[in-house]
């Protein structure tokens, strides 16, 4: 069997954005068999048009989004990406939700915020949008813009999908102007070159004169530059968030609790009952969901793996304590097959546990949870 493809999940405000600052990278992932997918949050309906054969169409707004999406689909298909969302589509839309067209924020200084643009949007709303594609898409790795108060709907696609990221717990890239130590960068020409080649897809937005770019929704730019970006780390867990004292309580206490369970469960776990004739190690069947169920339960309420390890590490130390204890000369665990037997599925239960993935219905919730709280909930 082949391993399963890296995913890539790319999340830009406007079209061309993520072939100005990422088609080079979105190029050497898909020529590596990478499965990338992009999402696009507005149309830039409403910004500026570069091209003069094209300057009617900033009038129609309806008419310039057409054309930027389009043009879009024309520059994935260089970078040949075959997978692209528009977020609030019914693919890219939160569950139970209908969809909804997001507006670019482009206004004239004076003027209202138009409520259907991305920027005046909840950001929980947009927050879930995204991170329903994330369970959709199940990637690997997040791209996006960083935070540098520039633009409202890139900080709101930045600020978004970091949240989204950090409920789906998946790991967040931000875009960089320069490199960092340590970081991805992608300087490959060829990749560049493919990259300039999808530029040439967006005459509305873009000029291409050299190797110079110049934008009509920001400025100019060099054609031929790499592509840097770094990795944005969460915010410690609330386990983590926890003052040094509560943390080695809750250690010392799933230690101690788990050492109880362990040797009450270790002493129960040759007890059988005959049921149609045939005999049943209830017992052991008992002893593993419930130390199963004690450890599940600690990684559901703290939502981090470090309590349920030390946990893990009191059932274990009461079982192997139970093992060198005798009773009437009478071994509590004995090398038999039930005895062994209950020793190893009590361990793979316990390592099932420890290792199991959060499910996407748990993700489910926790987005739900965040959508819930209101506007631009923290």
């Amino acid at each position: 069997m082949s391993e399963r493809a890296e995913r890539v999940l790319f999340v830009h405000a406007y079209p061309g954005d993520e072939s100005i600052s990422a088609g080079a990278t979105i190029a050497t992932l898909v020529d590596h068999g990478a499965a990338v997918t992009v999402l696009t949050c507005t149309r830039a309906e409403r910004g500026a048009v570069q091209s003069r054969e094209l300057e009617p169409l900033a009038s129609s707004p309806i008419a310039l989004g057409a054309r930027r999406e389009a043009e879009l689909v024309k520059a994935l298909t260089v970078l040949g990406v075959t997978d692209h969302r528009m977020l609030g589509a019914a693919d890219a839309r939160w569950e139970g939700r209908a969809p909804r067209r997001y507006l670019d924020s482009t206004v004239e200084p004076g003027h209202p915020e138009n409520p259907a643009s991305l920027a005046a949007a909840e950001l929980s709303e947009v927050a879930a949008d995204i991170a329903a594609v994330m369970i959709d898409v199940e990637p690997d790795v997040v791209v996006s813009y960083p935070l540098d108060d520039a633009n409202s709907d890139r900080d709101r696609v930045h600020e978004a999908t970091r949240t989204a990221a950090e409920v789906i717990g998946v790991a967040f890239y931000v875009i960089e102007p320069n490199a960092v130590v340590g970081a991805p960068t992608v300087d490959s020409m060829d990749a560049i070159d493919r990259r300039s080649d999808a530029l040439a897809a967006f005459p509305s937005r873009l000029r291409i004169d050299g190797d110079t770019i110049t934008d009509s929704l920001g400025g100019e730019r060099p054609l031929t530059v790499p592509e840097h970006f770094s990795r944005l780390r969460p915010p410690a867990d609330a386990f983590s968030d926890a003052s040094f004292m509560s943390r080695v309580a809750v250690c010392v206490l799933a230690v101690l609790l788990g050492a109880i369970i362990g040797a009450i469960v270790t002493v129960a776990h040759e007890a059988t009952a005959v049921v149609g004739g045939v005999s049943v190690p209830w017992g052991a069947i008992a002893g593993i969901l419930i130390s199963a169920g004690y450890l599940l339960g600690m990684r559901l309420v703290f939502e981090t793996r470090i309590a349920p390890v030390f946990g893990a590490v009191g059932l274990l130390t009461g079982a192997v304590y139970l093992i060198f204890v005798s009773s009437g000369g009478a071994l509590i665990m004995r090398a038999e097959p039930l005895g062994i037997g209950w020793a190893i599925a009590a361990i793979v239960a316990i390592a099932l546990v420890l290792a199991w993935p959060r499910s996407a219905r748990s993700r489910r919730d926790r987005i739900k949870r965040s959508s819930a709280k209101g506007p631009d909930s923290p």
